[in-house]
């Protein structure tokens, strides 16, 4: 039964672990965040944060080793972990599609790209021409030029750019509900990537969709998203609008995380900021916080679990350090 939601995908105590020959892995733990209907929402963190274990449960795509151990994934009421794969896999492409970092890991390379775009259209009764009519539309819409003629063509025929264009079109060709981008401008170069972060707001705004964007990049990021969620071994440690993180983060993580962004170095320098200690195991989780180990600001009391805190509307942290904006801005003045 569906139940009723204004976000279009709602994620709340989301655990996964993974079976492995030296112990059981923690991978998400208590994850939870919001994405509203029409929001385009951003998840950052180092690598090894989650986030692809984040998507794969999101998609239903765990290995085979990997399990949902509690938690909900709530996709327009419907709770995606409850669904049989005959179910999900309806889903998938029509209702939740994917764009990946690599395009040519999307793309068939001995395969015409009109060919590849009319087979993703097999659930439709369209006869193969009007198929092929879409299919131009859509290229068009990606900015694809002489779209007509790209169909007889091939994937290497096409620079990074382009190709990451048409996996993006093929994703949207059934106008989902939900786009995940899974850092897809992270092998462009940085005139391609503005141009990419451009059309994705374009062709959202467009069709309507929300999108749950993936990356490194806190620039990306800011230009792109509404709200963002940082994430850190497996834990959502802050959320919320990417003004009120990126402008008064909460989190001890977040604000390393920021202060290693080049972007933000106001002088030159040869060695980058970097965040000491590693992140722990995670067939060992320890039982506090989940970043103590690494927080110059840790006291004996984040060796219980910290609580998530609200600091302003919508803007949660999950640290026992965290205050609300009001005070984070009287305890700055001289």
């Amino acid at each position: 039964m569906s139940l009723p939601t204004v976000n279009l995908l709602t994620i709340r105590d989301l655990n996964v672990r993974f079976a492995t020959e030296r112990g059981e892995l923690h991978a998400l733990r208590d994850v939870g965040l919001d994405i509203g209907k029409e929001r385009i929402v951003g998840i950052v963190g180092e690598s090894g944060c989650g986030k692809s274990t984040l998507i794969n449960a999101i998609l239903g795509l765990l290995a085979n080793n990997g399990r949902i151990d509690g938690g909900r994934i709530l996709f327009n009421g419907r709770d995606l972990t409850r669904l049989d794969p005959k179910s999900m896999q309806a889903l998938r492409g029509i209702e939740i599609a994917t764009v990946f970092q690599d395009p040519m890991g999307a793309l068939n390379p001995v395969i015409s790209v009109g060919r590849q775009m009319r087979n993703i259209q097999y659930r439709s009764s369209l006869r193969n021409k009007e198929k092929d009519a879409r299919s131009v539309a859509m290229l068009q819409r990606v900015r694809i030029p002489d779209a007509k003629q790209a169909l007889h063509r091939f994937p290497h025929e096409f620079s990074g750019g382009m190709k990451q264009r048409i996996a993006i079109a093929m994703a949207l060709m059934m106008e989902p509900a939900l786009l995940i981008a899974d850092e897809p401008t992270t092998a462009l170069d940085a005139t391609l990537e503005v141009a990419t972060i451009d059309l994705l707001k374009d062709l959202q705004a467009g069709i309507g969709c929300s999108v749950l964007f993936i990356s490194h990049h806190l620039g990306v990021i800011a230009e792109l998203c509404d709200e963002v969620v940082v994430m850190y071994a497996g834990e959502v440690v802050e959320r919320g609008s990417t003004s009120q993180v990126f402008n008064h983060p909460n989190h001890p993580y977040t604000a390393r995380l920021l202060e290693c962004d080049p972007a933000r170095q106001a002088k030159r320098t040869r060695l980058l900021p970097t965040i000491p200690g590693e992140i722990p195991d995670l067939r060992h989780r320890p039982p506090g916080c989940i970043f103590a180990s690494r927080c110059a600001d840790h006291r004996s009391a984040c060796q219980a679990p910290p609580p998530e805190i609200e600091v302003d509307n919508g803007h949660f942290a999950r640290c026992i350090h965290a205050r609300h904006h009001d005070e984070n801005s009287r305890s700055r003045r001289p």
